[in-house]
Parts: structure tokens; sequence; C-alpha cells
């Protein structure tokens, strides 16, 4: 994975100096910024928060009060995460914490957030559990970002209602990621009154597929639905061309990330279909901030995780100033019941949560992507206009 410049010159160029204003509240990113190929999100992710936060200071800032963005990189490992995560609640006293990076982290910590009542927005990691509360316990976790119930939601959405599809196979890496997406893309499958028709699974770590493809083929799989991380969806397709077996494949965000072209190549990386949450700048706004911030990215077609973290801030601001105070216990409450529209970059949000709903983004959000001459570009067809809210069975 290529990264944009070392850590620590990525922490010192994005954390937003506010040592001039006399009042700040400290505000904070503890995800992956360095460990693992999710940090390539995470690095655009705090691009975005780092945007958000300079704009906001520039207009006053947040109830008269100027924000200082302190950032955390928790390498991709749950205990780092952890202690991110408490050193910035009870020493650095931050209002607000967004990200991680990787769903696992998330997981690990979840509880503390919750038991100390401090509110988090997610702008990347997709796990569907991170959102979801046990019991009567507060929830103060919320999230602006793709989802894996929802991506497999739409995934399964489109097989169901494209004619041309007759048989479809369900292909998941064995890690945490891939499995708890399969689960997903199984239930969901069954919701639809569909029965795969094989089921195959790989080590994330896997260059060789052709086996698995074999009795894809052999099943008369026409459509592969993958669930993997960018480098293994790579050697995937490269597997499919051994074989000249090139059955459709649609497939979830991952196919965004620079891994995923890099493995695949110029040829094989157009073939999938998968799915984002801008796969090109779709306002203004979002064009203002692309020319902001592309100089530095190294993939530019990873835009999107730059615009969900920059509309994270925003519904947060709004949050607070409608609860009129930083508290976490008001704050969780003003977010849970926004009263007006938060015009975000990837969509206005006219409530963007309610009690039993943490989730910003849903299936019918997302954009259908295809990577064409090295960008990643828009995916439309009859199909994709027919889809109804209704459809998307979850």
């Amino acid at each position: 994975m290529k990264l944009t410049y070392h850590l620590a010159a990525l922490a010192a160029s994005l954390a937003v100096s506010c040592a001039t204003h006399a009042q700040t509240v400290k505000i904070a990113y503890n995800g992956d910024i360095s460990g693992s190929p999710s940090a390539e999100s995470g690095q655009i992710g705090v691009m975005g928060i780092a945007a958000a936060v300079e704009d906001i200071n520039a207009q006053g800032g947040v109830r008269g009060k100027q924000l200082e963005f302190l950032v955390r990189d928790d390498l991709g490992q749950p205990p780092k995460s952890i202690q991110n995560m408490t050193d910035l609640i009870d020493r650095e006293k931050v209002a607000v914490v967004f990200g991680p990076t990787n769903s696992g982290n998330a997981l690990a910590w979840k509880h503390i957030a919750n038991q100390k009542h401090m509110p988090v927005l997610v702008s990347s990691a997709s796990s569907t559990a991170i959102t979801q509360s046990k019991g009567n316990t507060a929830n103060y976790l919320f999230r602006i970002s793709m989802v894996d119930r929802e991506q497999a939601a739409a995934l399964v959405a489109y097989a169901a209602k494209n004619p041309e599809i007759k048989k479809i196979g369900l292909f998941a890496e064995t890690t945490g990621y891939g499995q708890a997406g399969l689960k997903d893309m199984e239930d969901i499958t069954a919701l639809h009154g569909i029965k795969p028709a094989i089921t195959e699974k790989f080590d994330a770590r896997d260059t060789d597929m052709t086996s698995q493809l074999s009795n894809a083929r052999d099943a008369g799989v026409d459509t592969l639905l993958v669930w993997a991380q960018a480098a293994p969806l790579g050697h995937l397709v490269r597997s499919m061309e051994k074989l000249n077996y090139f059955p459709r494949v649609l497939t979830t965000w991952a196919a965004s990330f620079s891994g995923f072209p890099e493995v695949a190549g110029k040829k094989l990386m157009e073939w999938p279909v998968f799915l984002t949450t801008s796969s090109s700048v779709q306002s203004d706004a979002a064009r203002k901030l692309f020319d902001r911030i592309s100089p530095k990215l190294a993939n530019p077609s990873m835009f999107w995780a730059a615009t969900q973290a920059y509309d994270t801030v925003l519904v947060w601001k709004a949050a607070v100033e409608q609860a009129g105070s930083f508290d976490g216990k008001a704050v969780r409450k003003a977010l849970e019941a926004l009263h007006k529209p938060v015009q975000g970059l990837v969509k206005t949000y006219a409530p963007p949560f309610t009690p039993d709903q943490h989730e910003g983004l849903q299936a019918k959000d997302y954009h259908w992507s295809q990577w064409k001459e090295g960008k990643v570009v828009d995916f439309t067809d009859a199909v994709l206009t027919s889809l109804k809210p209704d459809d998307f069975k979850k």
C-alpha cells in the first residue's frame, strides 16, 4: 500500500492548532493511519475531519469555541485503540471521538464509550455490530459510513432484480471481516428466496483461487458476490484470467482501495462492479474539498473517505448547537433527534439518526461504481434505476 506520507508528517500537518484561542474544545480521531491496508481510509478520513475543523473554526467555531483536533494512531491494534480511547476521554477530556478505521477496534472499546457517555461518530469501520446496542444500555456510537449489512442488502438486491443473473456464488475470505460479510449475504439471499449455487472461501493471503473458481464454473455460476479485502480481490480476478472464466463480480467498497488495482492490473481492475458512498465528486462543496486535499491523495478514488468523515463533523456540530452543550448525554439525545437538516457532502441528513437507528447512510444512498481508465466512476444500468426501497431486504 502506498502511504501518502509518514505518520509524523501526517499528524503534524493535519492537527489543527488553536494556541491563539483562549477557549477551545478538543475533539479527536482514534484509528489506524499506518498499521494495516485499511490505514489508507484512515489517512483520508483524517484529512476530511481536519478540513471540516478548519472550515468551522474559520466561521467562528462551535458555540463560540474553537476546535482543537487531536489525532491518535491505533496502528490497527485493538489494545492500542483501547489505550488511545481511555487517554482521550480521561486525560484529554475530548468532547467527541471520530473513527476508528478498523471494525474490530470499535468493537473492542464501544463499551467504554457507552459507559463514559462519549459520543463517537464512525466514518470508516463498517461492521454491522458497531452501532447495535444490547439491552437498555445507552448507545453512544453513530455512523456515517457504509455498513456491511447494508452493502450486502444492495448487492443481493441487484442480483435478485437482474434477469440476466441465473446462478450466483458467494465468495469470501476467511478473516473475521470476510465471514461476517458472508453471513450477511447468506441471510439476505435467504430473504429473497435465493439459494446460492455455491459458497467458497479463501485465505486473505492466497494468491491463487483457481480451485474455488473452477468449482463455481462447474456449478454454472454466472455471478459472484464477493466479500474480500483489496489485495485478495485482486488475486481473485487474476485467477479468473487464468481459467478464462469471467463471471460478473459484485463486491464491496474494498475494490476502491489502492491495493486492488495494484494487484489486478489495468485491464482486470475494470471487471468488478462495487459500492462506494461517492464514486465521483457530487457537488460544488465536495469539489472544493477535493481541490484542497487532492494533492495529498495517493489514491484520489478514495475521496469518499474524506467526504463522509467531513460530514460526521457537521452532524456533530449540529447536535452540539441543538443541545446547547458539549455534554455527551445531551449531544447523544440531540443526535437521535436533530430538528434541522444537515447539508453534507455525501447527502442531506434529514435527520441522520433516530433513537433506534444510528446509521446515517443506508443501501439506497450508496453509489455503484467501477474502475475506468484508472479512476473510479459511476456505474448504472436499467436494473439499478428500477430498484426501490423495498428491494433492499435486510
